[in-house]
């Protein structure tokens, strides 16, 4: 009940934030294809996620998956990448198989961890398809020196949380270790000691999911002899908390440990004894709206470990709200939470809450300092049982952290942070600036400047023309320029365009660090020489342009219309936050008629205009109290949609118009003559005939005889004289010749095959019993008494028995003459 609570009050808030915490709108969109200085670079792998920057090399070092790159840092698509293939073989593919993990994701080696190890070599960990090696890489050769089994180093899961480094030869890692990958832990392994926390304890880490560490030199400079600190990030599950944080079950947490932690003597064997943790917070206090899921942290160091300040990335849990926040933490709020109160488990309704009892001596989970050798204990395992004891017990601060100004720096909306990285500026006031730039899911890079308590969005610009999620991001101040990872690509890109401002107005909105107004041009500050000579104003964002553009239009247009028409006058700027402001004659619109003019977005609409209407119209853009011309439009209105023309000119358009109509009759009545002799040629031509044939259809000659009557004789013999055809009824469909006239055409013109074979013989008489031989098939009985032959004619002979037959049948139907019939005889008798 009180999860779903927080889910309708999160959808609730999430519209009612103040839209100054809502930093929803970047100044500038830059899309794909306007990049500018765009370096991509890809192989016929995935997974370019694991970075390792080496400004003084020059070299971008690149954990693939089944791959490592070395990039060139200035152009990392020049061709001169160097590459170490580092493949799981198909024994261990299969063997992967074999454990029901999934070939097409899990069954590879994904490049873990990449960090520099000494002065000539980096040191590497990847999965290997469920089975974690690790390696040295010589930088000179750019080869693997050695490999080593890494279980206890390395995930076996690619998808799980997962981070470390390399501090003074010895590794800190943060994951889940075990091949089911259900504990989490938090280890150092490598030569000297082999530490962990206390799986045992479900309240030191409970379903941890790791974002980042990195190292606090707390001893440089340090008035007790402090030992240096390795501060680990990550979000995990409440458990036995739930109550005491208004019903979220996830919360995210810092944890700190010791560089020179030793273990316990016997409390705590090869356990961390100043292991601490500490929930982290990122609300809006007056909504009580948590950002519990930490995605990204990005530590700042400013040269002095004091000024150390942590960027973190979060969102909400609640997967259909997107809704992302960024803050800001001092390390002097960490160190002043993990010297605060303790928690306890009192194992009761309010389980954990706040110890008030008696803290031992030394305090636990601090590290050993001065005050602590004059006291005798030289390292951790001379700390007395009652020290580790506690500790064990004690994990949990009763402070949380809380962000600079205690409240997220910005807030956006509909965006899912995923990666963030930051630098430090100088600009022209010789003041420093923090300058962000966090990836999201889609494949967006936004670039934001911190000046004092406000953010300001400077840009959006996408990385990746296909939407997926931004993976890696750093910054080389050396080059100038941000590389990004994703699972497709690395992307290189100058850290700052200042080219693309092309007035002294948009360049100083830009308020963009690294770029300043020299006068003719927005130029990049950094490596500038006459530096003193650029405007620049990050504070304000609207001081420095001395001379006004109103004159000097970017664009300059002429339209020309009829009287009544609707006419659009479009205003294009690339700035999100400017609104259009038009005059028509130097005079603002805004104190005109509203029903004839309106504004569409940045364009001007006018209706029904008139000839009154003809003038000047002028768009500005105006933006935090500047504003500048962006197109000038010169409006003609006219009476008449049909200009006048002269007689003359007429005469002349219709002289042409028939001259063009005649050339298109004579055109097509050639082309008709053409198609109509090729026609002709194709079936007249013998040249043709061997292969194609053009026949006409013609209609068969059918002979009607009637029965009863009377048949002449016929020539027995076979001469090829035309036969008698005495007393038959020829019907000609059509006008179809002759048979033997066109026989004798057909012969003279074609060379036709031979005449088919004579008809076979009838058959003999048979008698029936209706007393009438048996009649050959060529007889169709009518509906009355009598029958018709039906024969289709032919040039060939008559049958031997022809006329015996008919003379039979004659007098068969003769002897029936005399028959009594109905009275109604059938009328089809003929």
């Amino acid at each position: 009940m009180t999860v779903f609570l927080w889910f309708v009050l999160g959808v609730a808030l999430v519209p009612a934030m103040p839209c100054t915490r809502l930093e929803g709108i970047s100044r500038r969109t830059v899309p794909f294809h306007e990049l500018l200085d765009y370096k991509c670079f890809n192989d016929t792998v995935y997974n370019y996620t694991t970075f390792w920057l080496e400004e003084g090399r020059g070299v971008l070092y690149v954990g693939a998956r089944g791959a490592i790159y070395a990039l060139n840092l200035s152009d990392i698509s020049d061709g001169s990448t160097k590459m170490i293939s580092w493949e799981a073989s198909l024994a261990q593919r299969t063997d992967c198989l074999g454990k029901r993990r999934n070939t097409e994701t899990e069954c590879y080696n994904h490049v873990r961890f990449l960090k520099r190890f000494n002065g000539t070599h980096l040191f590497t960990c990847g999965t290997f398809a469920f089975s974690p090696r690790c390696a040295y890489i010589d930088m000179e050769t750019f080869t693997l020196s050695s490999t080593f089994e890494g279980k206890e180093k390395c995930p076996y899961n690619p998808r799980v949380g997962y981070t470390g480094l390399i501090v003074d030869d010895e590794m800190f890692t943060a994951t889940l270790y075990e091949f089911r990958g259900t504990v989490a832990d938090i280890k150092t392994n490598l030569y000297q000691r082999s530490l962990r926390t206390n799986d045992a304890l479900p309240r030191w880490l409970s379903g941890a999911d790791f974002v980042e560490s990195t190292l606090v030199r707390e001893s440089a400079n340090s008035l007790v002899g402090d030992d240096d600190k390795i501060y680990f990030f990550f979000t995990e599950n409440l458990s036995e908390e739930m109550y005491t944080y208004d019903g979220l079950p996830m919360v995210t947490r810092v944890a700190r440990v010791c560089k020179s932690d030793e273990g316990g003597m016997r409390t705590l064997q090869r356990k961390w004894t100043s292991f601490l943790k500490a929930r982290v917070v990122c609300s809006i206090p007056e909504y009580s709206f948590h950002f519990n899921l930490l995605k990204s942290v990005w530590v700042l160091d400013r040269g002095d470990w004091r000024s150390t300040v942590f960027y973190a990335v979060f969102t909400s849990q609640w997967g259909n709200i997107e809704v992302s926040a960024v803050c800001q933490y001092t390390i002097s709020a960490v160190r002043k939470t993990f010297e605060g109160p303790f928690k306890e488990d009192q194992e009761s309704s309010t389980r954990w809450s706040r110890y008030f009892g008696i803290v031992p001596e030394p305090r636990p989970g601090s590290c050993i300092t001065d005050d602590f050798r004059k006291k005798g204990f030289k390292t951790s395992r001379d700390l007395p049982d009652l020290v580790l004891d506690f500790v064990k017990k004690h994990p949990v601060m009763a402070e949380d952290v809380l962000p600079v100004g205690r409240r997220p720096l910005f807030v956006r909306k509909n965006v899912n942070y995923t990666k963030i990285a930051v630098d430090t500026v100088t600009g022209v006031d010789n003041m420093q600036y923090d300058v962000l730039f966090i990836g999201t899911v889609d494949g967006w890079l936004h670039k934001i400047v911190k000046v004092g308590s406000h953010m300001h969005a400077i840009e959006e610009i996408q990385v990746y023309k296909e939407p997926q999620p931004v993976e890696s991001v750093v910054i080389s101040r050396t080059q100038r320029m941000v590389y990004v990872g994703s699972q497709s690509a690395v992307i290189q890109l100058p850290r700052a365009s200042c080219s693309k401002y092309t007035l002294c107005q948009d360049c100083i909105l830009a308020r963009d660090p690294d770029c300043g107004w020299d006068g003719e041009a927005c130029r990049q500050i950094t490596g500038n020489e006459n530096r003193s000579q650029l405007t620049q104003d990050i504070v304000s964002g609207n001081n420095g342009c001395l001379t006004s553009s109103a004159d000097v239009p970017s664009q300059v247009r002429n339209k020309k219309v009829t009287k009544g028409s609707t006419i659009l006058l479009e205003c294009q700027f690339r700035s999100n936050l400017a609104v259009s402001k038009w005059r028509f004659n130097r005079e603002d619109l805004a104190t005109r008629e509203a029903e004839h003019y309106s504004l569409e977005r940045q364009a001007l609409l006018i209706k029904a205009a008139l000839v009154s209407d003809s003038g000047e119209y002028s768009c500005y853009a105006e933006e935090n109290g500047l504003e500048y011309l962006v197109v000038l439009y010169m409006v003609s209105v006219v009476e008449s949609s049909q200009p006048e023309v002269p007689p003359s000119h007429l005469a002349q358009i219709s002289s042409g118009r028939e001259f063009l109509y005649l050339t298109i009759i004579v055109f097509l009545g050639s082309v008709a003559v053409v198609t109509s002799i090729l026609a002709i040629y194709l079936v007249c031509s013998p040249s043709k005939r061997g292969k194609y044939q053009v026949q006409l259809c013609r209609p068969s000659l059918i002979e009607l005889q009637n029965v009863s009557g009377s048949c002449g004789p016929r020539s027995e013999g076979g001469s090829g004289e035309e036969d008698h055809q005495v007393g038959f009824l020829k019907i000609i469909p059509g006008q179809a010749p002759s048979t033997n006239s066109l026989h004798n055409n057909r012969t003279a013109d074609l060379e036709l095959p031979p005449p088919p074979p004579p008809p076979p013989l009838p058959p003999e008489m048979v008698d029936t019993p209706n007393g009438l031989p048996g009649l050959p098939h060529v007889l169709r009985k009518m509906n009355g008494n009598s029958y018709l032959l039906l024969r289709q004619a032919s040039k060939g002979q008559a049958s031997p028995h022809y006329h015996s037959f008919t003379e039979e049948l004659s007098r068969k139907l003769e002897k029936r003459k005399h028959t009594q019939l109905g009275e109604k005889p059938d009328e089809s008798s003929v």
